[in-house]
């Protein structure tokens, strides 16, 4: 591929193993923030080297949530199709001496982890296959042991500055020179990840602390290749209400299922893109005005937590917001294609999800059984409902009647109207449903019939 780096391009690099949960998702948008902050260019890279793990329906699925998100991408690439590009990589390292054959079998790698740890020390790989000669690799090859391939780093400090940590650094003496290359002769992702970079010309990563050892691992890898590292910057990760952390078997947080219980995107989006950061955590109508106020100086180092509480509270928060022209396509979609401005505005601020409008339509035009507390009062104030054409002040016209008839007043006025009228303990206000509710329904249903 091999482009310029004249302007930033970030990347969304999933393994597709697995349904994208909200820390994966978070990663993309912050990496498509600051790409189209800029003015940049966001790439999406399956890092699908893993055959056995690797599931085409993930590759599928993850596209079908990115694009929910609006999350769109400007390049898509399979690392599975770009395997002659870490060939062409692991021979320059091999010439250049930072790439050795190790034949430890994984049992004999636990036995030397295990004598490290009870001793107190580090589990740190001992470069014993530096060691061996060739006549004691050639009778191990004899035996059938294919090798695994160890990164020699160099024994030095390695430091960057990070776009939120700061500085860091890290003395590469306590780091075990790590394995690139397997010994079926397929590389772990920490060497395409570099290559490609290289490559796409990435200018910033930014990606999950959990990473903050492999970005000093492959800072040496770019040198090794001779190319400039991006710049990186590590969030840190997601954990949900009780502090744990998220992962692919958190399938509760799954995006999919988000997405199945009407949640709107932008409302996941703007949790994501705010929470962690000193920008206020409010609804965003639009992806461009979150990269707007993008700002990774705003990002500190504590643990954000992602409450499914919290997303519920900015969904309806976002639904409050929206004007009638804003959903009018899909309240068609939802069989409401009647669905006017003014019912949208009488509805709108009591509404968790869009789905829920489906149960103020049937309040206002479909029929209900309603709830008769006081039988005769009912009865009463249905016969105080006014006659003709009712307008806007409809509803303060007939309660003041009700209330100069019965005496009542306050919560034991109203409440047995609103279960009346339309079946629910809260809701809507009345002086806006009841204009939209008719005469005709309302009469039957202060009557106790079902309509």
């Amino acid at each position: 591929m091999s482009v310029s780096r004249s302007s930033i391009r970030t990347r969304f690099a999933p393994s597709p193993s697995g349904r994208l949960h909200v820390g994966n998702v978070r990663v993309a948008l912050l990496n498509w923030l600051l790409a189209r902050k800029s003015g940049g260019q966001f790439i999406l890279r399956f890092d699908d080297t893993d055959m056995d793990r690797s599931r085409e329906e993930y590759v599928i699925a993850a596209r079908e949530d990115l694009r929910w998100l609006g999350l769109e991408w400007d390049v898509e690439a399979r690392q599975s199709e770009r395997l002659d590009l870490y060939t062409k990589a692991v021979e320059t390292l091999k010439t250049a001496g930072r790439l050795y054959p190790c034949y430890e079998t994984p049992e004999e790698l636990a036995l030397k982890r295990k004598v490290l740890l009870s001793q107190g020390k580090p589990p740190i790989y001992d470069r014993a296959a530096l060691r061996i000669g060739a006549s004691e690799r050639q009778r191990l090859a004899a035996e059938g042991r294919q090798p695994h391939w160890r990164f020699q780093l160099a024994q030095q400090e390695i430091h960057w500055v990070d776009g939120v940590r700061g500085e860091v650094r890290f003395d590469a003496k306590n780091l075990s020179d790590p394995v690139l290359i397997r010994a079926d002769g397929t590389p772990l992702f920490i060497l395409p990840a570099a290559v490609d970079d290289i490559d796409m010309a990435i200018t910033d990563v930014l990606r999950g602390e959990d990473h903050v050892t492999n970005t000093a691992i492959q800072m040496q890898i770019f040198e090794a290749l001779g190319a400039e590292p991006p710049r990186f910057a590590h969030f840190p990760l997601l954990t949900d209400r009780q502090g744990k952390g998220l992962s692919k078997r958190h399938q509760s947080l799954a995006v999919a299922d988000l997405r199945e219980e009407a949640f709107e995107a932008m409302a996941l989006n703007s949790l994501l893109a705010l929470i962690g950061s000193s920008n206020p955590v409010v609804p965003s109508a639009s992806l461009e005005a979150l990269a707007e106020n993008f700002d990774m100086q705003k990002f500190a180092r504590a643990t954000p937590k992602f409450d499914l509480e919290e997303l519920k509270n900015m969904n309806a928060k976002l639904l409050h917001l929206f004007s009638f022209s804003d959903v009018a396509s899909r309240l068609g979609a939802l069989d409401l294609r009647d669905a006017d401005e003014g019912f949208w505005l009488a509805v709108r601020d009591n509404l968790e999800r869009l789905s829920d409008v489906q149960d103020w339509w049937r309040v206002c035009h479909g029929e209900i059984t309603p709830v008769i507390e006081d039988a005769a009062f009912a009865s009463s104030a249905a016969a105080l409902l006014p006659e003709g054409t009712w307008g806007p002040d409809v509803w303060k016209i007939w309660t003041d009647a009700v209330k100069q008839a019965s005496g009542r007043k306050g919560k034991q006025l109203y409440h047995p109207l609103r279960l009346a009228l339309t079946g629910f303990e809260r809701g809507p206000e009345l002086k806006n449903l009841l204009p939209i509710i008719g005469r005709k329904r309302a009469l039957a249903r202060l009557q106790g019939q079902t309509a």
